[in-house]
């Protein structure tokens, strides 16, 4: 897979391209690329926005300089699945990382300021997702989010290959979120671990963290429905 990130800030994604999953999955033969508007706008002194009109508080990215940076990056005209990350777009899941993952090649637009000029998310974007609804200075933290999200369910990025399958949210849970999890030592200050995870079989272990993954996922429901 290819995943590029189009930012004003490629360097917020210093840390985020040391972390153990991405290297891995960089090792495997994946792509992150980094793109920076300013490098390409066809404005002069590195100008991205310009004020809204209608007037109005705060800045916009404008619709040529995110253009230019797409025509820059893919030249011979074919571009990857296009996703501009905003508060308002579809909230990202696990069914939609797993479509975006079995892509060849994604890119992510990370806005700034008021955000994006609307002709860039009406001509230029094939998707909008937001990893919640609230706002944040910029697009990276959300771009980091997604990244994350996909490069980890890559082959190799985990180390092990069943790290991916079974998580909370995935089809092997079925959309539910994961069991509880306990490591040594059996007890902790009277806290002990249940007798199931140490009886070494592996079905009743099976259907153990199923039973738990329901009864978290029928709390999750209540709990949203209040």
């Amino acid at each position: 897979m290819k995943l590029d990130i189009f930012t004003l800030f490629p360097e917020a994604f210093s840390w985020f391209q040391t972390q153990r999953s991405v290297t891995n999955a960089i090792a495997e033969g994946n792509e992150l690329r980094l793109f920076n508007y300013r490098d390409t706008t066809p404005l002069k002194a590195g100008q991205v926005d310009d004020s809204p009109y209608g007037g109005g508080a705060g800045m916009v990215l404008r619709v040529d300089v995110v253009d230019a940076a797409l025509q820059a990056a893919y030249p011979d005209g074919e571009r990857p699945r296009i996703v501009l990350l905003s508060p308002t777009g579809l909230l990202l899941d696990d069914p939609i990382a797993d479509e975006l993952v079995a892509e060849p090649h994604v890119a992510l637009l990370c806005g700034r300021y008021e955000g994006f000029d609307d002709r860039v998310h009406r001509h230029l974007a094939d998707d909008e997702i937001s990893i919640g609804r609230y706002v944040l200075a910029g697009g990276e933290l959300p771009a980091m989010v997604v990244a994350d999200v996909l490069m980890r369910k890559l082959p190799g990025a985990l180390g092990h290959a069943d790290s991916a399958a079974e998580e909370s949210f995935s089809q092997v849970l079925e959309g539910m979120p994961e069991y509880p999890h306990y490591t040594r030592p059996p007890v902790h200050r009277g806290w002990g671990v249940p007798e199931i995870l140490l009886s070494g079989d592996h079905e009743k272990v099976r259907q153990w963290r199923l039973e738990r993954s329901r009864e978290r996922a029928k709390r999750y429901e209540a709990e949203s429905s209040n």
